[in-house]
């Protein structure tokens, strides 16, 4: 077989061709030869194999045939070139038959080829190794025969090899393919004949199209890429020898009905799919127009309670999760018809949207109405919780109301009432809730309805409506009667919030009194510095007493409400207790105390109007003195004395260093008033001195205003005389001259 040519051609050596030509662009057929006997049968059909690689083209230029032997006996280089003629004699055109350098015995090689160049149809020549290249030019030789031709028969067995697989399987693959291809062209042709789905190729298309594929990316490699890097050099005859255009021929030829068998393929694939699809979509149908639409029309009922309720959602999840197997393989479905819609045949459009179309229909109903039965479970499940939490909340809010009310004080009070409106206006948002969420429920119900017989089929739920508007009534009704006790209980509790006010305001007030009382003990201590102050400060205390008597009738007015509420609510337990006697108490300690304190004013006040008195007059007045020294004593005396309270405690007013100091205060007033009386005393004399001393100068003057007057007469009388003798003599020398 052709394995067999090819290892018969490596047994020897490189019995092949090398790929180099001779001088007329011939192939040059190496042939060696070996001590061994060779089998002129095996020779034989490796050279048939090797002949039948180069394409007519090449065979018609001829070849040489380098028959080499060198390592042979003369009869075997005879055999193999008689053998030519038989094999090649039209093809072959010159024989070089390499001898050895011990040349055979010449009566061995007495048979002389040239002389048989026409009986042979070639011409043979016996020629050394060395002188080889008279014939063949050296680089068409290989470095066996001193050429340097490079070539690796190995890499070309195995290439061959390869080559010989790849074209065995290729064309059994071909063939098969044609057949399966044609078959299948017959079948659509003849719809009603059954199709051969087992008829499938023995060989795997893509494996046997990965080996060609390589083995022509290898023959382009090694031409364009050999003869660089070091590699095994390419020469012009490989594409020939190597036979890459057959590569190419077959798997361009195994591509074209590789695709056919493809579509072929995706044909068959297809019409199994449809119909397996058309087989699901009818399970898928039957099952959710039959067993699940049973299911959806028995259930029906909501429940009369959150229990109930909770128990009905299971009963449907299970339901639901029957249906969600269905519902996944709609999915599934759907899409494959989706692939199939996008890739599919003019011819199966139209079946595979109806398919869709009624697979779609039946789920979206069925699913809409098991959606439309989870809304209405739901929502009833929230109306029920609802109502079980205000049905919670009534009960709380009436045992608040039917427990008694015993608080220790208004702000207990005022928390307990926020409390009990909290409470009231949470159960009004939840029974709002409640309404709220039962018309959901009424409005869902009413809309629900059940596929059957091909129809839209409303249910009856008229027991499920007037339980609702059953339950809502009745929570309406409980709540309005919470309402009522809630307005009394706010009454009562607001009654009892104004007399804990009352009485807190009352204890107030009793504290603000006795605030006073200690301001008016400790800090209204000041008696004045003079009687104008002390008025002022006489007014001031009537105003702060004005305002203490303010504070007693307000405490009074709410003791008095106290006694009203406690009456109202009928709180037998409950009184003024001990408030409005300390309150009298304080009251009457601030009368007695202030009483006190306006005669000390008072007496001050009639101190510094004598005092001033004193200071005022010229003359002493016995009187007034006597009574400054007597009201000074006495108010000295009274600064002393205690407040005395009705119970018999006393109080002083200040401390005592205060009253040491108004003390000291009056004594120094008192002492200015004595030493006015002394400075007065001591005036009168030293005037009654002064008087008499007036007395006597004014005689001594009258005196001395005499005198002068008598010597200014006495005088004038001399100067008149003088005056008068003048003019005399003036007029006597006048009448002289």
């Amino acid at each position: 077989s052709i394995i067999t040519a090819i290892n018969n051609s490596n047994c020897s050596g490189c019995f092949t061709f090398t790929g180099g030509k001779d001088r007329r662009s011939g192939l040059i057929l190496t042939i060696p030869l070996c001590t061994e006997q060779t089998s002129m049968e095996e020779l034989s059909s490796t050279l048939d194999y090797l002949l039948g690689i180069p394409s007519d083209k090449c065979k018609a230029r001829g070849f040489t045939v380098i028959v080499d032997g060198r390592k042979s006996q003369w009869n075997i280089v005879k055999t193999v070139v008689l053998m030519l003629q038989n094999v090649i004699p039209a093809e072959v055109s010159l024989v070089c038959v390499v001898k050895p350098d011990e040349f055979w015995d010449k009566k061995v090689t007495h048979f002389c080829f040239w002389k048989e160049k026409d009986r042979l149809g070639f011409e043979v020549i016996l020629v050394s190794a060395n002188k080889l290249t008279r014939y063949i030019e050296p680089c068409q030789l290989t470095d066996e025969f001193g050429g340097s031709l490079v070539y690796d028969h190995m890499d070309w067995v195995n290439k061959r090899l390869v080559f010989e697989k790849f074209t065995k399987e290729s064309t059994s693959l071909l063939d098969e393919l044609v057949v399966i291809n044609e078959s299948e062209k017959s079948n659509q042709l003849d719809k009603e004949r059954p199709p051969d789905c087992n008829f499938l190729p023995s060989l795997d298309p893509e494996t046997v199209l990965q080996t060609g594929h390589e083995l022509l990316s290898e023959l382009q490699q090694r031409r364009f890429n050999g003869s660089e890097g070091g590699g095994v050099a390419w020469s012009p005859m490989d594409d020939e020898l190597l036979a890459q255009p057959q590569v190419m021929k077959l798997l361009d030829s195994l591509r074209e009905q590789y695709t056919k068998y493809q579509e072929v393929c995706r044909q068959r694939s297809k019409r199994s799919q449809l119909e397996e699809i058309q087989t699901k979509v009818m399970q898928v149908v039957n099952w959710l127009e039959g067993p699940g639409t049973e299911q959806l029309r028995t259930q029906w009922g909501i429940g009369d309670s959150i229990r109930a309720s909770q128990a009905l959602q299971q009963k449907h999840e299970e339901m639901e999760s029957q249906h969600s197997e269905w519902f996944a393989v709609y999915v599934e479905l759907n899409q494959q018809i989706a692939a199939l819609l996008s890739a599919g045949d003019e011819e199966d459009l139209v079946e595979l949207k109806g398919l869709q179309q009624q697979l779609s229909d039946v789920c979206y109903r069925q699913a809409s109405q098991l959606e439309s039965r989870q809304n209405v479970l739901q929502s009833a499940h929230e109306f029920h919780g609802t109502a079980q939490d205000l049905s919670q909340q009534l009960d709380g809010l009436l045992g608040m109301l039917c427990a008694d009310v015993a608080p220790t004080d208004g702000a207990a009070i005022q928390q307990t009432l926020k409390h009990l409106e909290e409470k009231l206006k949470s159960v009004e948002g939840s029974l709002a809730g409640l309404r709220e969420k039962g018309q959901v429920v009424m409005d869902q119900m009413s809309n629900q309805t059940t596929w059957s017989y091909g129809k839209d089929v409303p249910i009856e739920n008229k027991e499920n409506i007037d339980h609702i508007q059953g339950v809502m009534e009745d929570m309406q009704l409980r709540k309005q009667r919470c309402e009522d006790m809630v307005d009394v209980r706010r009454l009562k509790m607001l009654q009892m919030v104004q007399l804990f006010k009352c009485e807190e305001d009352a204890s107030q007030a009793v504290e603000w009194l006795g605030e006073l009382l200690d301001a008016l003990l400790k800090t209204h201590i000041r008696l004045g510095d003079d009687a104008q102050e002390t008025k002022v400060l006489l007014e001031k205390h009537k105003k702060f007493v004005d305002v203490a008597q303010s504070t007693y009738d307000y405490g009074r007015q709410l003791l008095q409400a106290t006694v009203v509420l406690c009456q109202s609510l009928r709180c037998t337990t409950r009184s003024s207790g001990d408030t409005l006697p300390r309150l009298n108490r304080v009251w009457k300690q601030f009368t007695v105390t202030s009483e006190e304190r306006v005669h000390r004013l008072e007496m001050a006040c009639s101190f510094h109007t004598a005092a001033e008195k004193v200071g005022e007059e010229w003359t002493i007045v016995t009187e007034t003195y006597e009574e400054v020294e007597t009201v000074g004593k006495a108010l000295l005396d009274r600064l002393t004395v205690p407040v005395i309270f009705p119970d018999g405690s006393e109080q002083y007013f200040g401390s005592s260093g205060d009253m040491a100091s108004s003390a000291v205060h009056i004594r120094d007033n008192m002492k200015l008033v004595e030493d006015r009386k002394l400075t007065l005393h001591e005036e009168d004399e030293e005037d009654v001195e002064q008087l008499q001393y007036d007395q006597i100068h004014d005689q001594d003057k009258e005196l001395q205003d005499d005198e002068e007057l008598q010597d200014d007469q006495e005088l004038q009388e001399v100067n008149k005389e003088l005056q008068d003798g003048e003019e005399l003599e003036l007029e006597t020398d006048t009448q002289k001259s």
